[in-house]
């Protein structure tokens, strides 16, 4: 069978799905890719939780799939909300790659006072590293990151590893630890998101990468237990079951830390709901200073 594959229209996102229609190729299956714009790359100006969040980024695509005019989307993991539609499933998760933060910075790191980022997580975590750096907010693609960075509006960005590799891109810089920088859930995750019909199901199921499923659903129980979504900093990261979670206030200045070896989602979601319990405080913070209610 062919199959209609939907994605954004960036470079990162093309190059993800170009990886899946490739992957298909081999297996023997054909695949078209259809391009399609969403909230979150035409409302660039504004930060994300101000349009919804990182779901404005799969909710288009969502509705494509459910309209019959793509059979599958694909995305970066870490964008899809917790809540999905009925009548989808998640049929591939790929094999992750590097989970980790991008400091990108052509001069001296002591010189770095003021870093681009849109992610409360990253600038929480930023603040507690250094309590004098200016995060400024930075949305757009990453060409237009990058540009922003060298035409000397920004002294460093944060951006994905991930990505930098998937576009093939090598920039002055280095990965932060992940056990200090904690990724977002699902950092370095590729999913394939499908109509729930077998003939779908069956073709792209074979992408599917066992160990690097069941460490995102961990993550993304615990990341459903503690709720907040994009509006709270938070990092919940798992690799083969080590499990590192924290909740942060908007400035940086507190935190709560779980870190527990987790075999199951369901042990993961006891996790979720003691940090939740933990970080409660911070939680209500973050959402009173948006004006949200949590």
């Amino acid at each position: 069978m062919s199959l209609r594959i939907g994605t954004r229209g960036s470079a990162l996102a093309l190059a993800q799905t170009n990886k899946v229609v490739g992957m298909l190729a081999d297996r023997g299956v054909e695949a078209e890719t259809v391009t399609i714009t969403t909230a979150g790359d035409t409302a660039t100006g504004v930060p994300l939780h101000a349009i919804g969040g990182q779901g404005v980024f799969v909710r288009a695509l969502d509705d494509a799939i459910l309209r019959g005019e793509i059979d599958a989307a694909v995305h970066s993991m870490k964008d899809i909300p917790a809540a999905r539609p009925a009548g989808l499933t998640c049929c591939a998760v790929l094999e992750r790659d590097s989970p980790a933060d991008f400091l990108v910075h052509e001069g001296s790191l002591d010189a770095v006072r003021v870093v681009g980022s849109s992610s409360t997580r990253r600038r929480a975590q930023l603040l507690r590293y250094d309590p004098s750096l200016e995060v400024k907010q930075l949305r757009g693609n990453v060409d237009t990151r990058i540009r922003k960075l060298r035409e000397g509006q920004y002294d460093a960005i944060v951006l994905a590893e991930a990505g930098l590799q998937r576009l093939g891109l090598q920039l002055p810089g280095e990965p932060l630890p992940t056990d200090r920088f904690v990724p977002s859930p699902n950092q370095g995750t590729v999913a394939v998101v499908c109509r729930d019909a077998p003939a779908v199901t069956e073709a792209l199921a074979p992408l599917d990468h066992a160990p690097s499923r069941l460490d995102v659903e961990i993550e993304r129980a615990v990341m459903e237990e503690v709720g907040g979504g994009c509006f709270t900093p938070q990092g919940i990261y798992c690799r083969d079951g080590n499990l590192i979670a924290e909740v942060l206030a908007l400035d940086g200045s507190r935190w709560e830390r779980i870190e527990r070896q987790i075999a199951t989602p369901g042990e993961a979601r006891e996790c979720g709901r003691a940090l939740r319990e933990k970080g409660g405080d911070l939680i209500r913070e973050a959402y009173a200073a948006l004006g949200l209610k949590p």
